[in-house]
Parts: C-alpha cells; structure tokens; sequence
C-alpha cells in the first residue's frame, strides 16, 4: 500500500514567497508517519515549500487541517479524488468542524490519531474506508511514536519541535486547545522525552517544546527540566503567566535549559481578561511582578497580545506596544481576535449575529488579518489597522534596538546572535502577511464534494 502524506499551506499569493516564521516541521505528519505499519510506503509532501505531485501513484492520501489551513486542503482533497484517489483528513479542524469536513473526503478522524490511525491504514488497504473514525479515550501519551526521517533534506527553520504533553485545563473562552482537549492536560512520560531529546541533539541548536501549557503541571515540569539538565540542551516553549510567579520552577527551568517562553498577555485590561476567563493572568501581582521574575532567571519572553475584544480604545494598541518595548520581549504578537469554530467565543458571536462571514475560514471574501466579525464599538478595519501600526512599531529599529539590550535577550548566546535575523524576519513578514489569501487563488475548482 502507497499512502501519502501531505501538509497544507494556508494559501497562496502570486509573485510572494511563503511566510518563512511558517516553515517549522509539520510535527502532526511525524506523528502520523510514526504510527503508521510496516509495510506502508510513505511519501510525503510539503505544500508550503513544494509543488505537490498530484499525478504520483498513490493509494491513500492523509491530511492533518487546522482551520487557517482548510479551505487549501480541500483543494488539495478535490484534485486527488478527481483521480479517484481517496483522501482521510484529521485534525484540529476536522475535529471541531467534521459535518464540513466529510463534504471533502472519504474518511474523516475525530479526536487523536493514536487510538484510530492503524484502523484506517487496515481498512483503506482492504478497501472498506468507512466515512468516521472517531477517537473514544485520549490515548496514553506513552503510545507517541515519531518518524522525523520524511523531514530530511528540506529547509525548515532550524529549530526541533518535540511534544511534551496536550491540553490546558483553563477555560479561555477564545481558544480552540480547550474545546479540542475538552479541558484536560496529559504529559507525556520524562524519560520518553528525555530519550527523544538526546537522539535529537546533535542536529539541533535549538528545541521548541510545543505544548499548549508547558507548565500546566508544574512539578512535571519542573522534574522533566531537572532531566533535561545534564543533556546540556536550550529550548523554548508555551506557558500560562501564572507559572512565573513560581521563582523556584523558573530557576529549575533555566537550569534544565529553558531560554525562552510564549506567554499569552492578550490584554493590559482586567475587565478584558476577565470577559476572556482568562483572569488568572491578574494574579499575584500581575505581569509585571511575573516578568520581573522571568528577568531574573534570564527567560527571554515572547508574548502575544489580541485586540477586538469587547470595546477597543484606539490608545491600546499603543498602550501594548510600550508594555511589550518596555519590558523587553524577544518577539511579540499584536493580533484582531479570531473566532475558531467550536469555540465558546465562536458561538456566542454567530448567536449575537456579528459574524461577518458564515464559515470565514471558506469564504473568498476573507484574508489573513481581516476581522471575521463586527467588533462592538467601531469598524473592524480600525482593529485591523491597529494591529498593523502595533507591529510595525514593535519590529522598528529604535524598538530593535532597546530591546536588544535587555539581558534576556542577551543571556544566551544563541538567542543573542539570532536576535536580529529573528525580528528583521517579523518586521519584513508584516506586509507579507496582511490580506493574504486563504487557499490558491488560481485554483480551478469546483470542490468535489463527497456523494
């Protein structure tokens, strides 16, 4: 049995290369290439980096979607089933969305593909695909089995990405984590981790643990830092603020190699993060008190901001931009709010009648960076310009400049030298970026939909 394997880009614009910060390993095709039998031969196509080979022989096609990526990989799903190859897709997306989903391909996987992926490799070789496959536990994280040898020979960012858990338990309403994970976090077992890690070494500078909430479990976390130690390696990762008020785990952290953290700020408002269910970031003195301690243990920050939520004074974006500038943040992200199917947030917007496009995700009307709903006081061109505006300030040289000299983001001397290739390549991508399509727009359909 042929299967192919195929990442989708978010889209496509003639004439412009794609978004280079959007070029990390497709960790998920690992996931599925490690699950998949002996036996199977696996090919494997990047469409952010490639033209896909539509005519290649091949018995099944898999495509793992997230949202921004769906209307791209039903494109990608019509022109194999017009050469009568069937396609599987799973995902994030398929996962909230799969009534849409199944209009695109002959099997669609809900939940996690530990528990169902060999299943649908059997059926699709005895030619009894059925249209659902759907996850019923959350596996045992101890089943996570990658193979990362189809990423040989192709230009990723030079960075590892390795799962360290899944889930968050907090409730933020915009989020699509919560909904997916239904508000559960697992960890993968220290020395499973530990062993990819090591094998993984000496061909990287750098690792990106990828988890939603690093720090969900902070003894976890803090015992898998202490394992990680004596490996010697540095990496980054994703994490609730609530955990840097912890100074003893952030000490633990930085010694097992941690260099850098996503934190979510979203807003400097509380009544904001209050609406959002994500209060907790007002806790214990807030963040600066919690940045201050990040400081200290000399984690550099990378922090997100969103705009659109409730009322939107137009002195915030500038209020964020100076909150990020002051503190010294590697990085920053200052984004509209975005309703994800699936989410609280997504359903209270479609019950209030403010959603701008029925499924923004399909519609092509809509581009990366437009607002997909009608903000409460104002246009939404006006968040979509803040934004803009927040982060052309932010990647400015006199913003470089000051932040660079945060000790931080000098403390370790890979971070350090990457500093500014890092946000000379954010500060190009702004224009890049802004209204670029979803999906190829030369694309000649029709969608071919399921009978």
């Amino acid at each position: 049995m042929r299967l192919t394997l195929i990442q989708p880009a978010i889209g496509r614009r003639p004439g412009v290369d794609y978004m280079r910060s959007w070029q990390m390993e497709p960790l998920p095709i690992a996931v599925l290439a490690g699950l998949t039998p002996q036996g199977v031969e696996i090919a494997f196509h990047d469409d952010r980096m490639e033209a896909i080979p539509f005519d290649r022989p091949t018995d099944l096609v898999a495509i793992p979607v997230e949202t921004y990526t769906a209307k791209r990989a039903y494109q990608i799903a019509s022109d194999y089933r017009r050469r009568g190859v069937p396609v599987v897709i799973g995902g994030f997306h398929a996962t909230l969305m799969p009534d849409e989903v199944a209009r695109h391909a002959e099997a669609v996987v809900v939940g996690e593909a530990e528990g169902v992926w060999p299943e649908v490799i059997e059926d699709a070789a005895a030619g009894r695909l059925r249209p659902l496959y759907r996850a019923t536990a959350r596996p045992d994280l101890t089943a996570v089995r990658l193979d990362r040898a189809i990423f040989r020979g192709r230009r990723y960012l030079p960075i590892r990405l390795v799962e360290t858990g899944r889930g968050c338990r907090f409730p933020c309403d915009f989020c699509a984590v919560q909904s997916f994970f239904e508000r559960t976090h697992r960890r993968r077992p220290i020395d499973d981790i530990v062993r990819e890690v090591a094998a993984l070494a000496g061909t990287a500078r750098l690792f990106f643990f990828v988890d939603d909430n690093f720090a969900a479990d902070r003894a976890a976390a803090g015992d898998l830092a202490d394992a990680l130690a004596p490996l010697g390696v540095r990496w980054i990762t994703q994490m609730s603020i609530d955990a840097a008020h912890d100074e003893a785990l952030l000490a633990r952290l930085a010694r097992g190699g941690c260099r850098g953290v996503l934190i979510g700020f979203e807003s400097l408002d509380p009544t904001v993060l209050r609406a959002m269910r994500k209060s907790f970031n007002t806790m214990k003195g807030g963040f600066a008190a919690a940045l201050a301690n990040l400081a200290r243990a000399r984690i550099a920050v990378y922090g997100t901001f969103v705009f659109g939520y409730g009322p939107t004074a137009p002195e915030s974006f500038e209020a964020a931009v100076d909150f990020a500038i002051d503190h010294g943040l590697y990085i920053a992200a200052f984004n509209h709010l975005t309703p994800f199917p699936g989410t609280p947030l997504y359903r209270r917007l479609e019950a209030e009648g403010r959603l701008r496009h029925e499924r923004w995700w399909l519609d092509d009307a809509y581009r990366y960076n437009d607002l997909p709903f009608r903000p409460e006081d104002g246009e939404a061109e006006a968040v979509r310009a803040g934004c803009l505006a927040a982060r052309r300030r932010f990647y400015g040289w006199r913003s470089i400049g000051r932040r660079l000299l945060h000790p931080a983001n000098r403390a370790d001397r890979v971070l350090g030298l990457n500093f500014l290739p890092i946000n000379l390549m954010h500060a190009r991508e702004i224009a890049a970026r802004d209204h670029f399509p979803l999906g190829d727009p030369r694309w000649q359909g029709p969608y071919l939909d399921v009978a």
